[in-house]
């Protein structure tokens, strides 16, 4: 049974991946490398806390003899790199968190594979030769767009906060150690993600816990920064996908060609709750109250994903329309 560390499992992302890939890959024995930080939550897990095919361990990538002890105990054979520092909000504010475990993390997780599956630059170790490290990124990392334009794999990095600068870092040392020592490795830059299980902090479940609340449903500036959406279940198939099947060394933009802008986003969660659980004599509209921009807010995201659709063959299974459905859905279940 071939085993696989994914780290940061607990968190978003990585909680919607683990019971899609270990329903998907009976013969896989994953390790989930958490260190449970306030993104993190294994309550978001429950469904597969039992399967003997599953291991959580609470700790921190950066801890380098971890990180070896489960090399060694587990012969570990793939690693799937989702763990991350990744609260835009949260890097003005503290970026040191973000450059130590986006980039010292990355950093470690990295060494510590290549001094375990390789006996020198581009010599894989007997039995290790089909080893692969795959590093979950952003489209962040690319800076901001204007009115048109998408960002592609060819796109210059420029990017503008203590968050994406941490991301776009470890982009770069992932590559080094392809180009360096010869590593497995790809990389995929996503796009929004929106989905169950994202923690509150996040702009769509805050609109749906303040409207539910009666509370302001806050707006940054105008509400006309726009971002590509990308249902989270059709993310964690694009990642599936290139980690079996992508080309070494490369990267993959994965997003949801369903760009849309805040207000958007606020009034179509509003509608929906209107018809789902109507206020008294009032939409939820009423609630939108318009806040100050926070700092370096990129105007517009939005991500060429034909790469991996005419190479890998993936495509998004879900709109906008009935993704944010099903989103809103799980959240009344949860708040409620």
């Amino acid at each position: 049974m071939k085993s696989i560390l994914i780290t940061g499992g607990a968190g978003f992302i990585g909680s919607n991946f683990l019971p899609y890939f270990l329903e998907k890959y009976p013969d896989y024995h994953l390790i989930n490398l958490d260190l449970l930080t306030y993104a993190g939550d294994l309550a978001n897990l429950k469904e597969i806390g039992q399967d003997a095919h599953y291991q959580f361990v609470q700790g921190d990538i950066c801890d380098r003899k971890l990180v070896e002890t489960l090399f060694q105990k587990h012969d570990i054979q793939g690693v799937i790199h989702f763990a991350a520092e990744s609260h835009v909000d949260n890097s003005i504010a503290r970026p040191d968190a973000f450059i130590q475990t986006n980039v010292y993390g990355t950093f470690t997780l990295l060494d510590v594979a290549r001094n375990y599956w390789l006996s020198a630059p581009f010599e894989y170790k007997k039995g290790y030769e089909q080893c692969r490290f795959h590093h979950i990124s952003t489209d962040e990392v690319y800076g901001t767009l204007g009115a048109a334009g998408l960002f592609t794999e060819s796109t210059p990095y420029s990017p503008n906060s203590p968050y994406s600068a941490s991301k776009a870092s470890s982009d770069m040392i992932v590559r080094s150690y392809f180009h360096t020592y010869g590593m497995n490795v790809v990389t995929t830059n996503c796009s929004n993600n929106y989905g169950g299980k994202q923690h509150d902090e996040k702009l769509i479940p805050v609109i749906i816990r303040k409207a539910l609340g009666k509370q302001a449903i806050p707006i940054y500036g105008d509400g006309l920064n726009v971002r590509d959406w990308l249902y989270v279940l059709d993310h964690c198939k694009g990642i599936d996908l290139v980690y079996h099947t992508g080309k070494t060394g490369e990267t993959y933009n994965i997003g949801g060609r369903n760009e849309r802008n805040n207000l958007y986003i606020v009034n179509r969660i509003c509608e929906i709750l209107d018809k789902k659980k109507p206020l008294n004599n009032q939409s939820y509209k009423s609630l939108m109250t318009f806040v100050k921009d926070r700092p370096g807010h990129d105007r517009r995201y939005a991500i060429d994903a034909s790469k991996i659709e005419t190479e890998l063959g993936w495509q998004a299974e879900e709109n906008f329309e009935s993704g944010i459905l099903k989103t809103v859905e799980w959240y009344l279940d949860k708040y409620n």
